[in-house]
């Protein structure tokens, strides 16, 4: 909203549907990204890899209430295409959403709905519609809780059986 930013750590955000691409985030009344998404009606979502685990706590630990995380932080970003919310450098992806209004699951749920306007991924990861990690900093950071992560793990195939 204006030049208010925020950068949050969300565990709970997942994927709805493909056409068009929806997401689901759980934000919490009380904080100040909730404040700003409710303002605005979009964020970002980053995806990060293991090598900003330390990141990703630090801003998971404060409120943009207090001030700047970003530049508190030293946290880069890049402007996004289609929402004034910022993208974080260094991620594997990024997805720009709109909130689609659900007020009843965003008071009683905390829940919120979005299309994806923009999706972007870092092509040293994703290419030919396939993820490849190079090497185990460059893997997708998920948090599990209590300060543990899990990162993306060996890819593998199953073969299709034929029927």
């Amino acid at each position: 909203e204006g030049d208010k930013r925020n950068v949050m750590a969300a565990a709970w955000a997942m994927p709805l549907d493909f056409s068009p691409a929806k997401v689901l985030l759980v934000v919490d009344k009380t904080t100040y990204t909730r404040e700003l998404i409710e303002a605005s009606g979009e964020f970002v979502l980053n995806l990060p890899v293991r090598a900003q685990a330390e990141q990703v706590l630090a801003v998971g630990s404060r409120s943009g209430r207090d001030g700047d995380k970003f530049a508190a932080l030293g946290i880069a970003t890049y402007a996004a295409r289609q929402v004034a919310a910022p993208l974080v450098a260094g991620c594997a992806a990024w997805l720009e959403c709109r909130v689609i209004r659900e007020p009843r699951n965003e008071q009683s749920y905390d829940l919120f709905i979005a299309e994806v306007v923009a999706a972007h991924a870092d092509p040293a990861l994703f290419s030919a519609g396939q993820w490849h990690f190079p090497d185990a900093a460059r893997t997708t950071l998920h948090y599990q809780s209590g300060g543990r992560f899990f990162a993306t793990g060996q890819a593998f195939a199953v073969p299709s059986a034929e029927r």
